[in-house]
């Protein structure tokens, strides 16, 4: 029997089972997110979905809905922190939009934009991060990796091939690479692989097929970021039952 739970002082239904987030997308109501998708069993681990409940901060994709809980999250406070752990992002690594073949299809610049990023506000780090373009089909930039861990649970989870991993803490974390070089080339990857396909930046790329959509056609060139993601949400939800 489905339940309600408060957000921003709408009523919201859910199932036993359903996170905050989960229940709030599938009512059709938008709450910024990165590291989440619906494919995938959440990770929390961008923080961009953090909402308020009972006066402390919840990772909405992983915590329970529950009944009668008042949850905030279109708060001026709450979008002004998404705001800067996003401004964060993009100086820590090396995010140019308009020299991205990413650009106009990037969540993290889709989320941005949502958020009215107008400028990168913090110092940039210049950070120099290996490349790795020894795969003869996928492409990885890891001065543009943020990592979210989508590729890392995708590969896992969906390809059913653990081709990536995560390396050292904080700053000093990276993406790495399951193979006895450490490179794509001897790994497991293809480029048809959910992991490449669901990456939410342009860390990992399919080579051969840059720029195919001009940009100002491209998927967040037609709508925000919050109309694709419900509309990707219902997808998913309807696949999967």
């Amino acid at each position: 029997m489905s339940q309600t739970f408060f957000l921003d002082g709408q009523e919201i239904p859910f199932e036993e089972g359903q996170t905050v987030l989960q229940a709030a997308m599938a009512a059709g109501r938008y709450i910024p997110h990165l590291c989440y998708r619906p494919q995938l069993e959440p990770h929390s681990s961008c923080r961009i979905c953090t909402v308020i409940i009972s006066g402390k901060p919840f990772s909405s994709c992983t915590q329970p809905a529950m009944k009668e809980q008042q949850v905030e999250c279109d708060t001026a406070e709450l979008n002004a922190l998404r705001r800067a752990v996003i401004q964060m992002m993009f100086v820590e690594g090396n995010h140019y939009c308009p020299s991205c073949e990413e650009s106009g299809s990037c969540r993290l610049q889709a989320s941005a934009y949502y958020l009215g990023m107008q400028d990168s506000h913090f110092p940039h780090q210049f950070p120099l991060r290996q490349r790795d373009s020894s795969h003869p089909d996928v492409n990885m930039d890891r001065d543009r990796c943020i990592r979210c861990e989508t590729c890392v649970r995708a590969s896992r989870d969906l390809d059913g091939k653990n081709v990536f991993g995560i390396l050292g803490r904080g700053l000093n974390s990276k993406i790495s690479v399951n193979s006895p070089s450490g490179l794509l080339e001897g790994s497991d990857v293809a480029a048809t692989d959910m992991a490449v396909a669901l990456c939410p930046t342009g860390c990992l790329t399919v080579k051969g097929v840059g720029f195919k959509v001009p940009i100002g056609l491209r998927i967040f060139d037609q709508a925000p970021i919050d109309v694709v993601e419900l509309l990707e949400f219902t997808k998913q939800e309807a696949v999967h039952g």
